[in-house]
């Protein structure tokens, strides 16, 4: 059997990952399959809602890195992909995911006779690079340094100057890059996970990680809603699952994320105006209509602190109530 292609999609959290393999997943061959294995930080799964309108088969891993807990997380959801025999695989790490992590298990057995690991794509927001809680984030300086490819994205909304430093930044790490560039809204090229793959030594990257060994979250027959939490390298999150039929209306769910100071906030919510993915980064909501209708609502919010999780959930209860 010849070996599927992969590509690991990586950059830290809010940097548009999800918005750009959208793109690529829009602009794939035609008679090419393709498949996603996608991590998240939190516990409800909301990416894998988001890709899925567009075909593609996904494999969701919620809960935190991938490669924890035995590894046994990404070893089950690759498995399953690899046995649908799609023409390429993207992995679309969480934002506080460890790539040297991933690359590591690509290149070994069993996966290394399986797969054939090309260019490792790594988004960045220019604006952010001057803040303290990226430089001095391992994560974020790790992404870069195992990066073939670099982007800047969001350059409508940088300034010169930033741009500018984005490429001074890049250009100070070690290590042979295929591609630095820079796009707006996540328009990566297809052409861009051909590029070479700079061979790297990928230790395992031990760290503490309080996550449980991860189970999917489900309603109960009689739940109206269910909630969990996650917490681990410096941030928290609290993650709610909705039943079918929990309608939320639109307007104030609008202005409720609107106005919650959190680092990221991602949502697939039943409204009374219709199915809609609701993408949050610094309070700056982005809401996009979804063809497909899902069974359940779910939202998601992480920090660097726990917020008022209770109370949240209070109001966002009340707005069901408020819509009947």
């Amino acid at each position: 059997m010849s070996q599927i292609a992969a590509n690991i999609i990586t950059g830290f959290l809010g940097v548009g990952k999800t918005t750009a393999i959208r793109h690529l997943l829009a602009n794939k061959p035609e008679h090419e399959r393709w498949a996603i294995l996608v991590n998240e930080f939190g516990e409800v799964g909301v990416d894998g809602a988001i890709l899925s309108e567009q075909g593609a088969l996904v494999k969701e891993v919620p809960g935190g890195c991938m490669c924890c807990v035995a590894g046994l997380p990404m070893t089950v959801g690759l498995n399953t992909l690899l046995a649908e025999q799609p023409d390429r695989i993207l992995i679309e790490p969480t934002g506080l995911g460890h790539p040297k992590d991933i690359i590591g298990k690509l290149t070994q057995p069993p996966f290394d006779t399986t797969l054939s690991l090309g260019a490792t794509i790594t988004l960045v927001d220019p604006r952010c690079i001057d803040d303290v809680r990226y430089r001095e984030n391992q994560n974020f300086h790790d992404q870069i340094a195992l990066a073939d490819v670099v982007v800047a994205n969001k350059l409508d909304q940088c300034s010169e100057a930033q741009i500018a430093t984005f490429y001074d930044y890049v250009a100070a790490f070690d290590g042979e890059k295929s591609l630095v560039t820079g796009v707006e809204q996540g328009a990566l090229e297809t052409t861009w996970l051909a590029l070479p793959r700079h061979a790297r030594q990928a230790h395992y990257h031990h760290h503490h990680n309080d996550a449980e060994p991860m189970t999917t979250l489900a309603l109960g027959p009689d739940d109206t809603y269910t909630r969990k939490e996650n917490q681990g390298q410096g941030y928290v999150s609290c993650g709610w699952l909705f039943a079918a039929h929990c309608c939320f209306p639109f307007d104030a769910l609008y202005g409720l994320l609107s106005n919650i100071n959190a680092q990221r906030i991602k949502a697939v919510v039943n409204t009374d105006e219709g199915f809609y993915a609701f993408n949050v980064a610094n309070q700056v909501v982005t809401v996009t209509p979804m063809s497909i209708e899902y069974a359940e609502s779910r939202i998601e919010v992480i920090d660097t602190d726990a917020l008022l999780w209770d109370e949240l959930e209070s109001i966002l209860l009340s707005f069901l109530t408020s819509s009947h």
